[in-house]
């Protein structure tokens, strides 16, 4: 396994660190293979209601990692699309896997960075934090999935502006155009994550996977089949020990306490 990524556990929260800041956390080879390793092995892993991604240093990720594209046999067709191929491996399953997803973003996230903080569910950005396409300036395609997931976060005309313009936006400015949902002081920037992350740790599981998953694909499903996923769903939800839990404690004026079935 990598060390350029690192898993540390506070509870049900896995928390994975990109970790290798002379390079700015860029997606090296060593950081995907610790993805691939360690992303599966937390959405697999029944102890983790919540995952949070961070990196160290002064960069979330800072995109692509450029020493390890000049090898032109590298940037042959088949080689780029086997590559993208793995690392879509892990990028969707923090898509679209089970488990909540916090990106705590510390620093600069540019280009694939940028992508990155947007696989996540809630993305809190330190206020030294700034975001940033990058593509433009090597004529790459935009990855991991951002030509999608930016337009959902902050709509067509703006997403089209951040890529073709590579405007550079600040924590505050993420913000505003719902990039971000808050920008924190720097020394609070994991203590939010956590915070948040043990919140959904500690709420009903099945409620929570449900909501992530369902959100995600109201982008693509017709209002019928919204709406029959919800009520099939919902009849999921009421036959769970966690909805008996919810409303025993809700009718007892406590609080309820959640635990996977």
């Amino acid at each position: 396994m990598s060390d350029a990524v690192k898993l540390e556990m506070h509870g049900a929260v896995a928390v994975l660190r990109l970790d290798d800041p002379s390079a700015m956390n860029a997606l090296s080879p060593a950081i995907k293979a610790g993805m691939q390793t360690l992303v599966p092995k937390v959405e697999s892993d029944p102890r983790v209601r919540a995952i949070v991604l961070t990196g160290t240093g002064k960069a979330f990720c800072a995109g692509g990692d450029i020493r390890s594209m000049q090898d032109p046999t590298g940037r042959q067709a088949p080689a780029v699309r086997a590559r993208m191929q793995v690392t879509h491996a892990w990028a969707r399953a923090l898509l679209d896997g089970d488990k909540p997803v916090i990106a705590a973003v510390n620093g600069a996230a540019v280009g694939g960075g940028l992508a990155l903080a947007l696989l996540a569910d809630i993305v809190i950005a330190s206020r030294d934090a700034y975001f940033m396409s990058g593509y433009s300036k090597l004529g790459a395609l935009p990855d991991l999935g951002v030509l999608q997931t930016l337009p959902w976060a902050i709509g067509s005309l703006r997403a089209k502006e951040m890529i073709m313009l590579n405007r550079r936006y600040s924590a505050e400015e993420a913000v505003a155009i719902g990039l971000a949902n808050r920008a924190v002081p720097p020394e609070k920037l994991m203590e939010e994550a956590l915070a948040a992350a043990k919140e959904i740790a500690d709420g009903p599981a099945a409620m929570m996977t449900m909501s992530k998953v369902m959100m995600k694909r109201a982008y693509e499903a017709s209002v019928e089949d919204f709406f029959e996923r919800e009520a099939v769903g919902q009849a999921i939800a009421f036959g769970s020990a966690e909805f008996a839990e919810g409303v025993d404690a809700f009718l007892g004026k406590r609080k309820a306490k959640f635990v996977r079935e």
